[in-house]
């Protein structure tokens, strides 16, 4: 019986396990040296905040796994040798695979700053990283959190709901307007002010400073700027998780290399999630890395048929992103650049309480949709990403934006407010809202075609 052995037990490796199971007897082994079972790791900060217990965040009971017959080892990997195919534990236990897939996850950047392992100074990745966190708050009057980012507001929020005072760093001159369009990181920088969170831009790190405790005391600034604090955040993104790799044959750059199947360059290896970089296919394209929640769960349902001898080629889709700005929702479909590119036009609208916006980028000469950012007002994924897909123009997706909106009933709508907008920007275009609703069950019919 042949063995697949699976290094990590996130959402990239799990899934691999689970849909590996439901194709195949196999022998399966999952090594971890995080937590004993699988949990979501997107909950860790409502754990910090109160709203859910570690146990909540666990989708599948404890006994699920002895029953799916996937055997989960609690371990330190120290090393893989890809020669005798034996991935070797700390404690001295060596397992040997027919099949190994790397799923390693990401870790917290640091970028050299004197003072970045002081005590006190953390990122937020780990559950290691959560009761970390919970022993440095108790020292915490006022925190500084380094780089912008979802892990970075995540974070900001955590601290602010323990009555702790926050205060920004960030390089950019807006918050993460290094992804988002100048409109959207304006809004999402007023929000962050408006709820009492410091935020000091265009500024960097220079130095993390320690008392006479060795705990840090304070951060100083390339501006010369000394603020005093308890508690360093360190969120300026993730880098692949790949020390461990590094040491072995496997070949990496940025992260573990793999193609379009995840296969690495040895046979029978492969890698998903977080810590792959996947080879560009054709000129003038990058490496790419996804490191979100959802393409580790399609990198492990893809993964799973080739390990289990169907060949399948990854495609993504359309891209697609939620996260919430503290109280504020946003979702991405599709692509939308920080800066305007060639060939593309922006249809921008805002609320005029700052709270609900959408940024639709379409192409200038066929009038098609290329993405939309929304913010405070929820759209359904389905809807876009056929629309997308379909390029239809941004007249039609105007017309019919009722279809996807997916606010609960009571709640007010934003149409007609919107459509007004481009009428009163495109004089001549005379557009107006149509009343169709989504018909789920009409779209779950058309898709499935």
């Amino acid at each position: 019986m042949e063995h697949l052995v699976i290094i990590g037990n996130g959402i990239a490796g799990i899934t691999t396990a689970r849909n590996v199971r439901k194709m195949s007897d196999m022998k399966i082994t999952v090594i971890s040296a995080e937590t004993e079972y699988f949990f979501s790791r997107t909950a860790l900060m409502y754990i910090f905040m109160g709203h859910m217990k570690f146990e909540h965040t666990k989708p599948y009971e404890d006994w699920f796994w002895k029953k799916n017959k996937i055997n989960l080892v609690y371990g330190k990997v120290v090393n893989v040798n890809t020669d005798s195919n034996l991935v070797c534990l700390q404690d001295g236990q060596c397992i040997t695979y027919d099949k190994l897939v790397v799923a390693t996850g990401s870790v917290s950047n640091k970028f050299g700053w004197p003072g970045q392992d002081l005590p006190g100074v953390q990122g937020l990745y780990s559950y290691q990283d959560l009761e970390l966190l919970e022993e440095n708050v108790k020292y915490t009057n006022h925190a500084v959190i380094i780089g912008g980012g979802l892990i970075g507001i995540e974070l900001a929020e955590m601290l602010h709901t323990r009555g702790i005072i926050v205060t920004f760093v960030i390089r950019e001159n807006l918050y993460w307007d290094n992804i988002l369009p100048q409109e959207d990181a304006a809004l999402v920088s007023r929000h962050i002010l408006e709820h009492g969170i410091g935020l000091k831009s265009a500024t960097n790190l220079k130095e993390i400073l320690a008392g006479n405790n060795g705990r840090v005391c304070a951060i100083t600034t390339d501006k010369g700027e000394k603020i005093e604090c308890q508690f360093v955040g360190l969120t300026p993104g993730v880098s692949p998780n790949i020390s461990l790799i590094k040491k072995t044959k496997i070949e990496t750059n940025r992260g573990v290399l793999v193609n379009e199947y995840f296969e690495t360059n040895i046979p029978n290896v492969y890698a998903a999630g977080d810590c792959v970089e996947i080879k560009a296919t054709e000129e003038g394209e990058r490496n790419r890395f996804e490191q979100l929640w959802y393409t580790g769960k399609m990198h492990g349902e893809v993964l799973a048929k080739t390990i289990c001898g169907k060949r399948t080629k990854y495609e993504r889709g359309i891209w697609f992103n939620s996260a919430k700005f503290l109280d504020l929702e946003y979702q991405t479909y599709g692509f939308v650049s920080n800066v305007k590119r060639e060939g593309e036009n922006n249809f921008y609208w805002v609320h005029n309480s700052g709270k609900h916006s959408i940024n639709m980028v379409f192409k200038t000469d066929t009038r098609e949709l290329v993405g939309i950012n929304v913010f405070g007002i929820r759209m359904r994924q389905a809807v876009f990403e056929n629309w997308i897909r379909e390029k239809r123009t941004i007249e039609y997706i105007l017309e019919n934006l009722g279809e996807a909106n997916f606010d609960p009933e009571f709640f007010k709508k934003y149409e007609e407010e919107i459509i007004a907008k481009f009428n009163e920007e495109n004089p001549g275009s005379g557009l107006k809202l149509k009343t169709k609703k989504f018909n789920i069950k009409k779209f779950i019919t058309k898709i499935s075609v």
